[in-house]
């Protein structure tokens, strides 16, 4: 099953990123019109924060930004990494280690030399069980 795959093995390579100065209406937009849960965001290829559909899509229907709000005022900058060599049972344990109270993180960036070269959702996990 999952015993012998790494993060390399299932990961989404295309990483889709935002700039730091990024309205968070528009960066909601990218994340519905491409259908992915995080956007990482990154300013002359540095890791910098992420921010998630789950977070702006909340925080936009409560009305919580003030017009103009950017991504780089409202990103999580602790971000849980890992290394594309690591087995998939460790990004798993990550996952549940890093996550909060009621829940775990959904999403862990790939990084190789500090450069982003993927993301690994729990999506892309579920999707490689094996029964």
């Amino acid at each position: 099953m999952l015993e012998n795959l790494k993060v390399k093995d299932i990961m989404t390579p295309e990483v889709i990123t935002v700039p730091p100065e990024e309205d968070v209406v528009f960066a909601f937009e990218k994340l519905m019109k491409n259908k992915i849960s995080a956007l990482p965001v990154v300013k002359n290829q540095k890791l910098l924060g992420i921010v998630t559909a789950t977070d702006l899509g909340h925080n936009l229907i409560l009305d919580k930004y003030e017009l103009g709000t950017t991504v780089e005022k409202v990103m999580v900058e602790d971000v849980i990494c890992v290394d594309p060599e690591e087995s998939i049972i460790n990004a798993v344990k990550k996952m549940n280690d890093f996550g909060s109270d009621d829940g775990i993180v959904n999403q862990l960036v790939v990084l190789d030399d500090d450069a982003i070269v993927g993301i690994l959702s729990d999506g892309d996990i579920i999707k490689n069980i094996k029964n």
